[in-house]
């Protein structure tokens, strides 16, 4: 697939899960046996709906929506989602129209991932995927205090690329960080239709 970016556009930002690697079938493997494992259940669209937003939201969000209030933490599931990711993770392979665009754009323009996953879970996934080496620029849920929707994860991102949102494109799968990159004015563009994902 032949992809040019937009026109007066300065900087790059990709999102990572679902986007530069195809990482949510793992995902949400992860959480369902966490969820098994505590006695909840989850559906796709469950997690669909959650694409975007840091572990413990979701976990939050899990305990609301099974009742299980004061039988489990927060930590408790998003350990156990971790570490069940974390056996599986090494299949994660790049989405290769959007890591396309990584290797046509490295050093001709600035790039960043800004994501709403685990500082550790997105280096370990750059790593498998050998797209690690083409990113400084790394803004993850550890690294700011509101997440997608909210626009903090891109403008950090524009901030430390040092180029004007206006002029960052930014690659997203989500409905929360497509939001979130309008909401810091950015060009939001939707790579869901760009490969076929099985989950």
């Amino acid at each position: 697939m032949k992809y040019d970016i937009k026109k007066g556009i300065k900087g790059l930002i990709f999102d990572l899960d679902g986007t530069l690697a195809d990482t949510m079938p793992y995902h949400f493997e992860g959480w369902k046996k966490a969820c098994i494992k505590y006695g909840a259940d989850i559906d796709p669209a469950f997690l669909r709906k959650h694409t975007g937003s840091p572990g413990w939201i979701i976990a939050s969000e899990i305990i609301k929506k099974c009742g299980l209030d004061g039988t489990v933490t927060i930590d408790q599931i998003v350990e156990e989602k971790l570490d069940q990711f974390h056996k599986i993770q090494p299949n994660v392979k790049p989405i290769k129209p959007v890591a396309d665009i990584v290797r046509k754009y490295y050093r001709k323009l600035p790039m960043a991932v800004g994501t709403g996953g685990h500082r550790e879970a997105v280096i370990r996934t750059l790593e498998i995927t050998g797209l690690r080496k083409y990113f400084d620029i790394i803004v993850t849920a550890n690294d700011v205090d509101n997440f997608k929707p909210h626009p903090e994860t891109f403008l950090k991102c524009a901030e430390l690329m040092n180029v004007d949102p206006a002029h960052i494109e930014v690659f997203e799968d989500g409905d929360l960080g497509i939001e979130a990159a309008r909401m810091a004015g950015m060009v939001a563009t939707d790579v869901r239709s760009w490969y076929n994902s099985n989950w």
